[in-house]
């Protein structure tokens, strides 16, 4: 749990509990991948911020579908129909709990947090900038969170409006407060940053944008997994999830939408299973979450999306974060140790990123060796050249953390980099 949802919890008279005790092995054996090995060495899975490893009971959910349930939602009434339907808004509900929305009518399902967002700036932003009118981000954000409002601004004569970011890597509050005006009218934050690690003070920036006018999206991607969602306590707008980084299947995300602003949006894309009715002359649209969930979609991938979530509750999310922070720490230790490697991005409150360079290499020889050590890692710029930019970097090499890392893991990471150090000298 963040520090800002802690508080938000605290203010609510509600004391944290204490997170169950974490036993890492007995997870790893819940994700097959992991049961291999790569270049002649066991698999070191060092990759999740990119995509999560997915437990068996993920692949069984998925697999229970086409080979059980294979039908479509919402349109038929024969049992398997009715069953894949079943799953189908039971994977609803466990988004809304797992987010903690009022109403299950507030989730949207998407494809991931990229759709998520240009749901939101095709639907709403479409209809409601205008020329001189301003979107605020951060210098952290991913392109799936830049892009977007690139685009909406374009088409409606807005402008993109950008908060910095500090040495250390942090967005600070004052000066995401000095660039919101009467013109901000939308502001796009990540909770956590895909590039480095940083949990934004988020609650503070939401409170400073809705005190300027201005609705909040939240790109929880990264945040979902490592730190704990509650969009009550935050009292964001918009928040946009992706299964894939949920220890789920690739290609099924979520939205969450205040009901009254999901009420006032145009759809954002047409066909099935989104009208009440059509003709040739008029078309009456479903009520909201359907309105914007056209077409048949990814049944499997979304009740995939529902079974890693129910695998992560009944794990106990605080204890997985906990895990996690013991082991961003130790990573720490370890790679600050090794000469002539620098870590980018050192937030006084960050999670599950290692991004680094090093002075003998440059990142995608890094991970080519690491690679041949069975080490996964991610080389490159995450998409977020703004951030590479910022450190006048073409790229880091990143180790991100999931459930199923341990210590060993880490160390893998540690002899390989000084493979690295040996062959380049």
């Amino acid at each position: 749990m963040t520090p800002a949802l802690r508080q938000a919890a605290a203010a609510a008279g509600a004391e944290p509990a204490a997170p169950p005790a974490f036993d890492v092995e007995r997870v790893r054996r819940d994700f097959p991948a992991l049961d291999q090995t790569v270049h002649g060495k066991p698999l070191v899975y060092l990759d999740s911020a990119a995509t999560a490893l997915k437990p068996q009971a993920v692949i069984d959910a998925v697999t229970g579908v086409y080979s059980r349930d294979c039908a479509n939602i919402h349109r038929a009434v024969h049992l398997l129909s009715q069953r894949a339907t079943a799953g189908y808004e039971r994977a609803r509900e466990a988004v809304r709990r797992f987010v903690n929305a009022g109403s299950a009518d507030e989730i949207i399902f998407t494809r991931g947090t990229t759709e998520g967002i240009n749901l939101v700036a095709q639907s709403w932003g479409r209809a409601n900038l205008r020329e001189g009118d301003e979107v605020l981000i951060t210098g952290l954000e991913h392109h799936s969170n830049i892009v977007p409002w690139q685009l909406v601004c374009g088409q409606t004569g807005a402008h993109l409006v950008v908060a910095p970011i500090t040495d250390d890597g942090e967005v600070r509050l004052e000066d995401v407060k000095a660039r919101l005006t009467d013109r901000t009218k939308i502001v796009a934050v990540a909770q956590v940053s895909n590039a480095l690690g940083t949990v934004l003070p988020l609650r503070p920036i939401i409170d400073a944008a809705h005190d300027a006018g201005a609705l909040v999206l939240v790109d929880g991607a990264q945040g979902a997994p490592h730190v704990g969602v509650d969009v009550q306590a935050l009292g964001c707008d918009f928040y946009a999830l992706s299964g894939h980084k949920l220890y789920g299947p690739t290609g099924a995300g979520a939205l969450f939408g205040k009901r009254a602003l999901l009420e006032e949006m145009p759809p954002y894309q047409g066909g099935g299973d989104m009208i009440l009715s059509v003709t040739f002359e008029e078309t009456l649209y479903a009520e909201v979450p359907h309105k914007f969930e056209a077409g048949t979609p990814n049944i499997a991938g979304v009740i995939g999306m529902g079974a890693a979530i129910e695998y992560l509750e009944a794990l106990g999310v605080q204890a997985a974060e906990a895990h996690e922070a013991a082991l961003l720490a130790y990573g720490t230790e370890v790679l600050e140790a090794i000469p002539g490697v620098r870590i980018v991005g050192k937030a006084r409150d960050k999670v599950a990123v290692l991004s680094f360079v090093m002075d003998a290499a440059h990142p995608h020889d890094i991970g080519t060796i690491v690679d041949a050590e069975g080490v996964a890692i991610r080389t490159g710029h995450h998409c977020a050249q703004p951030v590479m930019e910022r450190y006048c970097i073409a790229a880091t090499a990143r180790a991100s953390l999931g459930l199923y890392n341990t210590r060993e893991d880490i160390d893998a990471l540690g002899r390989a980099l000084t493979r690295v150090q040996e062959m380049f000298g």
